[in-house]
């Protein structure tokens, strides 16, 4: 499956609060909010919703191609990336600025309060689908990235007839209204978390009805430990989480849920089973720290999804890939 993904590509700062951040945080006194919250932990990781979900589509046997914009510190990265299986020739690199960071601190119930600085990701809106050489495309990805990117590859997506997975989540609240509402009305996919989906209703004046039939094939909304949600083909599809054998971090584990759902759409499974393997690759990040620690083989990865799911030969194509 020929899949352009644009969106962040950054570096995780991610820090660990030993205690709940509802402790410290006064009801009556949020218009005075001013807080300092002392972590025991930090570690410096590779991300960005983009790169982790290219990352992702990778290691289940895709040859994604990455298109955004980085910094003169990315030389490492994308070494990385190309020797994990993820194209970065459409990644365009600013010789003056750094890559984009995102600074995260999570604490010990898994809330997350998070602040991302842009750096060479506010010049994604001078790439454009039309001037890379991205051939025959079968879906772009558009994920969080600098707003006015995102406005620029949905009109372009839809002008160019190119269909499109429209992620706006964290920057739902960057994004106006009516720019919003143009990106689901025109996407062959929406996916977001719960959060975001109410926040989508707030933004664009939809119902919750209107959002689940806006897409062309689909709504997904994912429920963390809930397991998600797909609205398709006039059926709701409840797709259950898969128990972690170990949780770590909760950062990029969306993003791998995304990974597994192109899969999915890739192989023309059924959305049960595309769902299902979503949830799958949400979990492996989920057991290690960052979004892109975690490593599995495909044999490997069938063989967790058919124990916990009792699927009968439906995934052996994938196992043929390695």
């Amino acid at each position: 499956m020929n899949v352009v993904v644009t969106g962040s590509i950054a570096y995780d700062y991610l820090m660990r609060f030993p205690g709940r951040f509802v402790e410290h945080i006064l009801p009556d006194q949020l218009a005075n909010l001013s807080l300092s919250f002392l972590v025991d932990e930090m570690r410096k990781q590779r991300g960005g919703c983009a790169a982790n979900i290219a990352y992702n589509l990778a290691l289940l046997g895709e040859r994604p191609r990455l298109m955004g914009t980085v910094g003169r510190d990315f030389g490492e990265y994308r070494e990385w990336l190309e020797a994990h299986g993820v194209d970065t020739s459409l990644t365009r690199e600013e010789p003056d600025l750094f890559t984009a960071s995102f600074f995260v601190n999570t604490d010990q119930d898994g809330n997350q309060i998070a602040s991302f600085y842009t750096g060479a990701m506010a010049r994604a809106r001078d790439l454009s689908l039309r001037d890379a050489e991205v051939g025959e495309v079968d879906l772009v990805v558009i994920s969080p990235n600098d707003p006015v990117a995102m406005v620029r590859y949905v009109e372009e997506c839809r002008e160019l007839g190119i269909p499109y997975l429209y992620d706006p989540s964290q920057q739902i609240v960057r994004l106006s209204g009516e720019d919003l509402r143009a990106g689901v009305e025109g996407c062959d996919l929406l996916v977001v978390n719960e959060y975001e989906f109410e926040l989508l209703q707030r933004r664009t004046g939809m119902s919750a009805d209107e959002l689940r039939a806006a897409p062309a094939r689909a709504c997904v909304v994912t429920r963390g430990a809930e397991g998600s949600v797909i609205w398709a083909d006039g059926t709701d599809y409840e797709i259950p989480a898969v128990r972690p054998e170990r949780a770590d971090d909760p950062t990029g584990v969306g993003d791998a849920y995304r990974a597994g759902l192109i899969k999915g759409l890739a192989m023309g499974l059924p959305w049960d089973l595309t769902g299902r393997l979503g949830s799958l690759a949400a979990t492996y990040a989920l057991e290690q720290p960052g979004p892109q620690s975690h490593q599995y083989t495909l044999a490997e990865f069938v063989a967790r999804f058919r124990k916990v799911f009792g699927e009968e030969g439906a995934l052996a194509a994938l196992v043929t890939l390695e």
